[in-house]
């Protein structure tokens, strides 16, 4: 009687019972392409990138041995950022920019190329009768033999060939120009970077000289309007003089400036009169003795006639000495002193009475000038109202003739500017015919045909990697499956010589190790009746690894002294009369001592595929499967099966339902990621999930 299925060992597994494996509790990576990943992909997919750069170079040396030889010539025009400055208000003002002129000479670059200068140096050069210009050659001729061409398509033709083969560059942190020709011929490419030089100086010294024409011919035609407003502002002017007897003189009114003598006489008068009647107080102050005034002291009729007193009083005092008072020169003396006092006092009455009439002079004529003044500034009232206007109409006189004068001078200087060459640019250097072509070349060609090829064809090998990504690391597979990886297998296909017994060994530890981490993992009651399994399966194009990976799990458990079982699901497939294996285990045909047999040399048992002569039923096969492990585990230790690719073959989900441990197998960079998820949606759908992986390096 069978058992329910509650007895088989998915329901009571050890899993279900005791707490994760160690190794689940590291979270999966969440990355799926490490930097180191990079160069396996590039050496996979190596012969992709060689092919890649090996085609660009190819046609890189084609095309350079088929592409005619190109020279150029450069001519260098150096510009000033300060104009030649001419005269002081020049057309074009001398001004630099806050970059130092930067700026004025990048515009420049597009004025060398415009298509004034292009036009100059084709007419110098007769350019449209190049066949390598004009379109006549090649090509272009037979299409304009064809179509047929005039003389407009033809300077069009040749002006857009001189373009494409024309570079306007300025070099960094310099104020030169460098006018690059490129052409089939050295001597041509020199000749017309010289004539586009020439043609560009040409057109700046046209351009400016227009541009003072121009402004002379503006200012011009401003100065007839200007010298009719001077002539209306000046008629304005006499207009208003005439109307209000407004007399100028050196400027001024005429009866501003008799006003203005008035005043000055005025005040001389007023001034005379009070030092007058200063005289006149002082000579009334004196009373009896005027005398002692100034004015006696400065007369010299008074200074005269007392110089003779004082001898006629030193003559009577000898006099009354010598003879006596009575004496008739005495007395003759005495009589002259009295005569000569007398002129003295009608010589100071004199003084006195012509100070009071040159006073009352003075101030007759102070009294008649004051009359005057106020007289006149009651006329100049009303011409002052009269000036207000008369002032506003001569300001208007002295701004339009200013105007009309700077006019006037202007309208000259720019005169003169249209003869004079004030272009701030020169050639500093004439082109010369190359030595040496310029186009193609061909080292550089082929140098960057090799670099881009790589390029290329990392990006197409990056590309390809992505549309169809492979296992990279063991960070990527434990993403993809949610599993560890267990360990990385050397492959053998890549031994370096003297180097296989290193391999050798270094495959056991891997798998050593493997066997280590699953056991350390597994949690199992004492008492149960299954002996461990582990079942290996793999994606169909990855049998040999997938058969290798088992077989050294089973060898290296049998060389640390367990007894195991390795049942291999292939071997035997598809032979006509293959030999009783598994399958007729679980359809409960052959014990399992009947099927087994040890491997010559070895202490592993092997149990092929069998005989898939009928189909058993799932349930039925979920007991045999329980009932073959409690068997094995009478004489074995472990059971390793080789469950090849359980996506084609669902004869191995018994096998997969009782296994303790399903482990992946995959090849590093070799296996898609696509086969890996299809293996584990297979387990999955089998019920089960991969518990780990163990990936091959056929690179190490």
């Amino acid at each position: 009687m069978q058992p329910p299925l509650l007895m088989v060992p998915q329901q009571n597994a050890p899993e279900a019972m005791a707490p994760a494996p160690a190794y689940y509790a590291h979270a999966p990576a969440q990355a799926t392409v490490e930097l180191g990943d990079l160069g396996r992909i590039l050496l996979r997919r190596r012969f992709l990138i060689l092919a890649v750069t090996a085609l660009l170079t190819a046609l890189t040396l084609v095309y350079a041995m088929l592409t005619p030889a190109l020279y150029s010539s450069t001519a260098q025009i150096i510009i000033d950022p300060q104009d030649l400055q001419v005269v002081t208000n020049d057309v074009n003002p001398s001004r630099i920019s806050p970059d130092g002129g930067i700026t004025q000479v990048e515009s420049q670059v597009s004025v060398a190329q415009s298509n004034g200068v292009l036009l100059r140096a084709i007419k110098a050069t007769n350019l449209t009768e190049n066949p390598d210009f004009n379109g006549q050659g090649g090509l272009g001729g037979w299409l304009g033999m064809l179509f047929g061409s005039d003389d407009g398509d033809r300077m069009a033709q040749t002006l857009d060939s001189l373009r494409r083969r024309l570079a306007v560059k300025r070099d960094d942190k310099v104020l030169v120009l460098n006018i690059i020709i490129t052409a089939k011929s050295a001597d041509l490419a020199a000749e017309l970077a010289n004539a586009i030089a020439q043609a560009y100086l040409d057109d700046q010294a046209e351009a400016r000289s227009k541009a003072a024409a121009d402004a002379s011919d503006a200012i011009s035609a401003r100065l007839e309007d200007q010298r009719k407003r001077v002539e209306q502002a000046a008629n304005a002017v006499e207009t208003y003089k005439a109307e209000h007897n407004m007399v100028m003189a050196a400027g001024n009114l005429v009866s501003d400036q008799e006003l203005t003598d008035l005043n000055t006489q005025l005040t001389a008068a007023q001034t005379r009169t009070a030092q007058l009647k200063a005289q006149v107080d002082q000579l009334r102050r004196q009373g009896s003795a005027p005398d002692a005034t100034s004015e006696a002291m400065r007369s010299p009729v008074i200074a005269s006639l007392r110089a003779q007193e004082a001898t006629l009083v030193d003559q009577i005092s000898q006099f009354g000495t010598a003879l006596g008072p009575r004496h008739p020169s005495m007395i003759s003396a005495q009589q002259q002193l009295s005569d000569l006092r007398k002129l003295i006092s009608r010589e100071l009455g004199r003084l006195v009475a012509a100070a009071e009439t040159d006073y009352q002079r003075a101030l007759a004529n102070q009294k008649e000038l004051e009359a005057k003044v106020a007289s006149l500034k009651g006329k100049s009232l009303d011409t002052d109202q009269a000036s207000v206007r008369l002032r506003e109409l001569q300001r208007d006189l002295d701004a339009v003739r200013t105007v009309y004068a700077n006019y006037l001078q202007r309208a000259q200087e720019t005169r003169e500017q249209t003869n004079v060459n004030s272009t701030n640019a020169r050639i500093i250097s004439q082109a010369m015919p190359a030595l040496k072509k310029s186009w193609p070349p061909k080292g550089l060609l082929i140098f960057g045909a090799i670099f881009g090829g790589l390029a290329l064809g990392v990006g197409m090998a990056l590309i390809a990697e992505y549309l169809s990504p492979t296992v990279l690391s063991a960070n990527q597979m434990q993403s993809a499956i949610e599993a560890p990886v267990l360990g990385v297998l050397p492959g053998r296909g890549r031994r370096r010589f003297g180097r296989a017994g290193g391999v050798v060994q270094k495959t056991d530890a891997v798998a050593g190790l493997a066997l280590q981490r699953i056991a350390a993992a597994t949690r199992r009651p004492p008492d149960w009746p299954l002996v461990p399994s582990i079942l290996v399966a793999s994606p169909p194009e990855d049998k040999a690894q997938r058969s290798r990976v088992a077989w050294q799990l089973a060898n290296a458990a049998a060389a640390r002294g367990r007894r195991v079982l390795f049942i291999d699901i292939n071997a035997g497939k598809g032979q006509k009369d293959p030999q009783p294996g598994v399958l007729d285990v679980l359809r409960g045909e052959y014990p399992l001592e009947a099927v087994s047999r040890y491997a010559p040399g070895s202490s592993v048992a092997l149990i092929g595929r069998g005989r898939p002569t009928a189909v058993f039923q799932e349930a039925q096969a979920l007991y045999f499967a329980h009932r073959m492990l409690a068997e094995a585990n009478h004489s074995f230790e472990l059971v390793v099966v080789d469950g090849g690719a359980l996506a084609d073959d669902l004869n191995v989900l018994p096998l997969v339902a009782m296994a303790d441990e399903i482990l992946l197998v995959a090849r590093l960079n070799a296996t898609p990621m696509r086969d890996v998820a299809s293996t584990s949606e297979a387990v999955s759908v089998m019920g089960r999930l991969p518990t780990g992986a163990m990936l091959v390096d056929e690179a190490a």
